[in-house]
């Protein structure tokens, strides 16, 4: 069913067109996303930014023009190319729609003869989402970070994450069922492992460089047969950080065949034959440029990203589903336990998860 007000955003970018429809899109936790179809047979992805994730939406559409435009002097292999969804204009000339009630609208591309999955399935599938990540990250390392603007402050640096979780604890006052209370233990149990890649970057250890910011299974497109790589979308969160912020989430979202929300968060596991085959796929774009003290720490992504997701979830379900879109009350603590059930999976293969690394650095 079309939404009147979405409707009325997607007019400023397909003006005069008394067949245009928009409908509701995608899974998306943040933003709202709905398909924009034209009589022509256009279509177009809109979507309304949370202005509670992105409190300067302008900053985001600015950061899309900055790595369109670099992307574009970066040479592909035509056989082999990543693309990334381009942005609309409106009738008014600006890359955006401001509607009455306080919404910022964006249009872009809808990527045609392209599906997303769900589940990797196989090595092969693996292989094709750690190349589309490091091809990613090959396109921007050579982008500058300060010429990229902050969307969301603080995003991905754990020890904010970890504090609000405290304080949130703090001021929860319902006792705790055992879910709970498992993964309020989870996370106490692992205050000390929360500033690892933040201090390691305070330090100078660490370059910070342009990430993606979300790149999980959701944001990648397949061809129609489903396996191969063709784009990366949702690029709200691109700015500075650090690469394993990337290369962390791809993996929890990637290499965990139970998914997200499970009916059991004990199904949850890292698969490392996948982890393999990402680490291939990715290393084999960006090899070339990352430096020894980013490889060293790439195991520390693939255990420390998972664990801040979970807290994420914990926080927002103590605070009452503030943040996270839920489908029902207790939706954000299945996924925080699954998060700590595969960061426990994880945890479990450290020494293994570190030796594949040392190895394919060297391939």
């Amino acid at each position: 069913m079309t939404d009147p007000l979405a409707l009325r955003a997607a007019q400023a970018f397909v003006p005069d067109d008394p067949g245009l429809s928009a409908e509701p899109y995608g899974q998306g936790l943040i933003n709202d996303t709905y398909i924009v179809k034209a009589s022509d047979g256009r279509r177009l992805i809109l979507q309304r930014l949370n202005r509670q994730a992105f409190p300067q939406p302008e900053r985001v559409q600015a950061n899309l023009r900055a790595l369109l435009a670099h992307v574009a002097t970066r040479p592909q292999n035509p056989g082999r190319r990543l693309s990334l969804p381009g942005t609309h204009f409106a009738v008014d000339g600006t890359d955006h729609y401001s509607d009455g009630e306080g919404g910022f609208w964006r249009a872009l591309d809808y990527i045609e003869r392209t599906r997303t999955v769900t589940r990797i399935e196989n090595t092969g599938k693996a292989g094709e989402v750690g190349f589309a990540l490091g091809r990613f990250h090959a396109l921007v390392h050579d982008l500058a970070p300060d010429r990229l603007q902050v969307t969301r402050e603080g995003f991905h640096q754990t020890p904010m994450y970890y504090e609000r979780f405290r304080a949130a604890a703090t001021s929860f006052s319902d006792a705790p069922d055992s879910e709970l209370q498992f993964c309020l233990d989870f996370a106490a149990a692992r205050a000390g492992i929360v500033d690892t890649l933040e201090s390691a970057r305070r330090a100078g250890k660490l370059p910070v460089r342009v990430i993606h910011g979300d790149p999980k299974l959701d944001n990648l497109l397949f061809d129609e047969t489903g396996r191969r790589v063709v784009a990366l979308i949702d690029l709200d969160t691109v700015q500075a950080g650090l690469v394993h912020y990337d290369l962390g989430d791809c993996l929890r979202s990637a290499c965990n065949p139970a998914g997200e929300s499970p009916d059991d968060p004990r199904m949850a596991r890292f698969d490392l034959d996948w982890y393999r085959a990402i680490l291939q796929g990715y290393l084999g774009e960006t090899r070339s440029f990352l430096t020894g003290e980013e490889l060293r720490l790439l195991p520390v992504a693939a255990r420390l990203i998972p664990f801040e997701l979970g807290l994420r979830f914990l926080t927002d379900h103590l605070n009452g589903d503030r943040y996270f879109k839920v489908a029902y009350r207790g939706h954000n603590l299945l996924r925080a336990a699954t998060q700590f059930r595969l960061t426990e999976s994880i945890e479990g293969n450290l020494d293994r998860i570190s030796a594949l690394v040392a190895e394919l650095a060297r391939s």
